[in-house]
């Protein structure tokens, strides 16, 4: 008997146990709606391709059993699927653990963040959170408890369209930089033709074989030809007579003199000869210490150097030729190796040659490409209107210049422009082994990297292009888009006014500006026309939003969809004319 009740105290002992803990348990339950939930932003936002979450939490005073832990997980959900966050675990006073504590008679708060990876289903959603309590071996589930409505996925909607830049050859301008946009072709194009009749020493009179020299011929048929032929410009002969820096200046300014007269008068009837009438221009130099220097440079006479310093140091032609003159021996070398090639009088011809016209190009582009220059051919492709004609030049450009990296870099070049990054992406490659550290096929695989997704690795190689043009500003400014950096977007796309431009100014805060890029982007787009609907949007003038939606779905019906799911919409939802737009 004795037994019997002892066993039923300890029942009743144990029963009021678990419905003391049950009923804390309820409570807590049934006051959850008193706990505070605080989300930043209040509507989440995708940035850098992932929802940050971030949730500031208060418990009422008396609300938090002193033995019981709380189990509490974020969860976005959304059509088709969810995405549980990581969980944060809270515990009462008596509670032996590690988690935060939160006072029964002062309540308490907490602190939470992390981030989920951004799915396009997301932007119509519910941020809700799922909460367990236990106490003891006693635990309980509360109802779900919704904190937030959908995610502003605005930062998504970059165009994806990089810049790829057309291979040119790139000349050092002033600054010491690359310029890519000085063009390689040049319709008329300077060369010049010399001759050099050389004299005996203080001697003015024509030597035979100097005048019947090969050099001399060569002159003369050069001029001759420049004279005749429609595409070559004939615009100036000159002769210029020297005598060599030994001996009085008096002498040798009278000698000069005397070699422009005898040299200006043989090439005078030369040229009447053949037909050609111009005044020739002619001059003299006394004493040709400029010939004397750059002859002496490029010698290999032993004291050179010692006499570089001697012309260096004195002006004075008298004191020069005394001081040269003491180093005997060296003067006796060049007496006879530097001096006689300074007793001459120079004959020098400038022509323009005249290229093909634009036509000529055109029509030998497609006709006979292997008969134009790399110049020509890289410059007859522009000519074209048509972007499969350029492409086709380029193919060809290819076959005939196979190791010029311009051909398949450029070829590359036109498909981005016509979207198709793929077929793009192996002739940008075939450009790179053929020139490995051409900045410009840095920019353009930088281009296909960031069409495909690998934004870290288009950052690389955009850094590696750097300088190479406007286009690797405007690709970074994509790349920091994508990343979230939006105020460094805007200033490396501040020379472009499109709707990533557009895009970076919205995310930056820059309505205004945003707008203005929209307004000035010549191009009619879809786009174009949503990001101005989002300014709408964001700026309550409803009638810019509407307007613009309207145009947006009327040129992209895919658009509709977007819109009805896009939260930037979200007081626009019930609106009759939003409806009508979007169904």
């Amino acid at each position: 008997m004795k037994n019997f009740k002892f066993k039923s105290l300890l029942f009743l002992a144990l029963a009021a146990v678990l419905f003391s803990g049950c009923a804390g348990l309820k409570k807590m339950k049934k006051n959850a709606d008193q706990i505070q939930f605080k989300v930043t932003p209040e509507v989440l936002e995708a940035h850098a391709g992932e929802v940050d979450v971030v949730i500031d939490g208060r418990f009422p005073v008396k609300y938090f059993n002193k033995k019981a832990t709380l189990t509490a997980t974020p969860v976005l959900k959304y059509e088709g699927g969810e995405k549980a966050l990581g969980p944060v675990t809270l515990q009462g006073e008596k509670v032996q653990g590690n988690n935060r504590v939160i006072s029964y008679n002062a309540g308490g708060t907490f602190s939470y963040k992390d981030a989920a990876e951004f799915v396009e289903a997301m932007r119509r959603s519910q941020l809700i959170v799922n909460m367990t309590a236990s106490k003891g071996a006693k635990t309980l589930d509360f109802d779900p408890i919704k904190i937030a409505d959908g995610v502003v996925a605005t930062s998504t909607m970059v165009a994806n369209a990089p810049k790829a830049i057309l291979g040119v050859r790139r000349e050092a301008n002033n600054t010491g930089k690359y310029d890519p946009n000085i063009d390689p072709f040049q319709r008329i194009v300077p060369d010049e033709m010399l001759a050099d009749i050389h004299y005996l020493i203080n001697r003015a009179n024509l030597r035979n074989e100097e005048i019947t020299a090969e050099d001399i011929k060569a002159y003369l048929e050069y001029t001759q030809k420049a004279n005749e032929e429609e595409r070559i410009d004939l615009k100036n002969v000159e002769v210029s007579a020297y005598a060599s820096p030994d001996g009085t200046i008096d002498f040798n300014t009278e000698l000069a003199g005397k070699r422009k007269n005898t040299s200006s008068e043989f090439l005078s009837k030369k040229l009447k000869e053949v037909g050609v009438n111009i005044d020739l221009q002619t001059k003299y130099t006394p004493e040709d210490w400029d010939g004397f220097k750059e002859k002496l440079e490029a010698s290999n006479i032993q004291d050179k150097e010692l006499i570089l310093r001697v012309l260096s140091m004195y002006s004075d032609p008298e004191v020069r030729e005394r001081e040269i003159r003491n180093l005997s021996e060296t003067f006796t070398e060049l007496a006879e190796t530097v001096l006689p090639e300074l007793r001459r009088a120079k004959l020098l011809t400038s022509v323009e040659l005249i290229g093909k016209t634009d036509e000529e190009l055109k029509a030998l582009a497609k006709s006979d490409p292997a008969s134009l220059n790399p110049a020509e051919l890289l410059y007859a492709a522009t000519l074209f209107d048509s972007l499969d004609e350029q492409l086709a030049i380029y193919n060809s450009f290819i076959k005939v210049y196979p190791n010029d990296w311009r051909g398949p870099n450029n070829a590359g070049y036109i498909l981005v422009k016509q979207m198709n990054y793929d077929d793009a992406k192996p002739l940008f490659e075939k450009a790179e082994r053929l020139k490995n550290d051409e900045p410009i096929i840095k920019n353009n695989l930088g281009a296909i990297a960031l069409y495909e997704g690998s934004v870290d690795a288009a950052e690389t190689l955009f850094g590696a292009a750097s300088g190479a043009g406007d286009e690797v500003d405007y690709n970074q400014g994509m790349v920091n888009i994508k990343k979230a950096n939006y105020d460094q977007a805007v200033r490396y796309m501040s020379d472009f006014k499109d709707e990533n431009s557009a895009l970076a100014k919205i995310l930056s805060g820059d309505n205004n500006g945003a707008l203005r890029d929209l307004e000035a982007d010549e191009s009619e787009s879809a786009l174009n026309e949503y990001l101005k609907a989002v300014i709408g949007a964001r700026t309550a003038r409803e009638n810019l939003l509407l307007e613009s939606l309207q145009s947006a779905c009327s040129m992209d019906p895919a658009m509709k969809g977007k819109a009805k799911t896009d939260v930037e919409f979200a007081k626009y939802f019930n609106n009759a004319k939003f409806q009508q737009i979007v169904n």
